[in-house]
């Protein structure tokens, strides 16, 4: 198995920011051991793939995801030419978040795999109302009430059935994939997951986690449900802080 993040614990900045923003993350966090790697996001578009790679690489050579938010959604033939053009790019991994069904995350990963890209799968997301069913509020905002008043008198919950998350996370395991994606402010829902991936067999592999400090959860707990490898993606609780290295250093003491 090759390992994306060669270490099994680390903070990963996820860098939805401006170009100079990212210039200060990766210069102030560039050098601590337990930063494993920067997501990057996809407002910074092809060419913009090329420069921010560049501003990485003058600074680290930690691992670079892409995080196109969310990739795999697509029909399934774009697959081959997305992932050649994040290779070409310089990204070492890709995150994807297969919504759109089986087929285009069959296709999708396995054009990341043929050219050696390395693919991380997620399922659910942090966010309410994600999950057929779910029609908890969130951020303080009524949401059943907006929802009523725009004419949905009979609810509007999720549009991902239930049990949706848990086959793209067994489609990947069973493609070979040893890297997730997981909602770090969901503890259970974590612990559901790792169950699903270990009934295929896989007993090694890593979890990534965003949904801690300003989306509500905890790195410490997360860490406690994710199991011995486990990556927490952090984003506003480093680059809105004044200090960016220290914010990190105090995430990190918390894996």
């Amino acid at each position: 198995m090759t390992r994306i993040i060669q270490i099994n614990k680390s903070v990963i900045p996820a860098c939805d920011v401006d170009l100079e923003t990212f210039k200060r993350i990766v210069r102030e966090t560039g050098d601590l051991d337990k930063i494993g790697g920067y997501k990057i996001p996809a407002k910074s578009g092809r060419k913009g793939w090329e420069t921010w790679v560049k501003i990485a690489r003058e600074n680290t050579d930690k691992p670079l995801i892409y995080d196109h938010q969310k990739a795999g959604t697509d029909i399934p033939y774009t697959g081959a030419s997305f992932m050649e053009e994040l290779k070409e790019a310089g990204f070492d991994a890709v995150i994807l978040f297969p919504e759109s069904g089986p087929v285009t995350q069959y296709e999708w990963t396995i054009a990341a795999q043929k050219i050696g890209l390395g693919v991380i799968v997620g399922g659910e997301m942090t966010h309410p109302r994600y999950l057929a069913d779910d029609f908890t509020e969130g951020n303080n905002v009524n949401y059943t009430e907006i929802f009523r008043e725009l004419g949905f008198t009979r609810g509007l919950s999720g549009f991902i059935r239930g049990t949706g998350p848990e086959d793209m996370y067994e489609l990947a395991a069973r493609m070979g994939v040893t890297d997730f994606v997981v909602p770090g402010n969901k503890p259970d829902s974590i612990k559901t997951h790792r169950r699903t991936i270990e009934l295929t067999g896989v007993r090694e592999y890593a979890l990534y986690a965003p949904g801690f400090v300003a989306q509500g959860g905890e790195i410490s707990e997360g860490g406690k449900v994710a199991g011995d490898r486990f990556h927490a993606i952090v984003g506003r609780g480093i680059y809105r802080a004044e200090n960016m290295r220290e914010a990190a250093e105090e995430l990190i003491s918390k894996l």
